[in-house]
């Protein structure tokens, strides 16, 4: 059996996000999509929240599991005794960060592998840092992520403007 793992802050969960998850559920035979804590990223949303975005976007896809996870990714992928690491590229900058990522993860165990898919065209200049800061500012973010996340990027949006005031 082949499990395959996406992992990712998905601050939000983003379209870019879930067209990554889909193609790469079709490669494989389990996909786990791994919400990963970052130290070194302050998150808009909760682990909880993050999960439940990603499970609203990819509940059709009966053989994907969302998981949270506070530790190495290498970590994961033994304990998982997955195949491969999916990493969604947008640009050539998105590459070099991965492909350091990847020489280090490799240097922590041998066996690891990675799967670099390009995004889509259409969703190549796409972030959760765009979508974040598009929406802070009453932009409309409909293209870029479902509507169920919209209306929870935007709910949360309020609130922090209205811990501003």
């Amino acid at each position: 059996m082949k499990t395959f793992i996406f992992p990712g802050s998905f601050d939000p969960f983003s379209l870019g996000h879930m067209d990554i998850a889909r193609r790469s559920a079709q490669l494989c035979d389990k996909l786990v999509v791994a919400i990963m804590e970052n130290r070194a990223k302050t998150s808009l949303f909760t682990v909880e929240e993050r999960v439940h975005m990603a499970e609203l976007c990819l509940k059709d896809v009966p053989n994907i599991e969302v998981i949270s996870r506070e530790s190495l990714l290498v970590d994961l992928y033994r304990e998982l005794d997955a195949s491969a690491v999916v990493r969604g590229l947008r640009s050539e900058s998105d590459f070099r960060y991965e492909a350091e990522m990847n020489a280090a993860n490799t240097l922590m165990f041998p066996n690891y592998q990675v799967i670099f898919l390009p995004c889509r065209a259409d969703l190549a200049f796409t972030s959760s840092s765009i979508i974040k800061e598009v929406a802070y500012y009453g932009g409309d973010i409909s293209r870029m992520v479902v509507p169920a996340v919209e209306d929870m990027v935007h709910k949360k949006m309020l609130e922090k403007q209205a811990e501003k005031t």
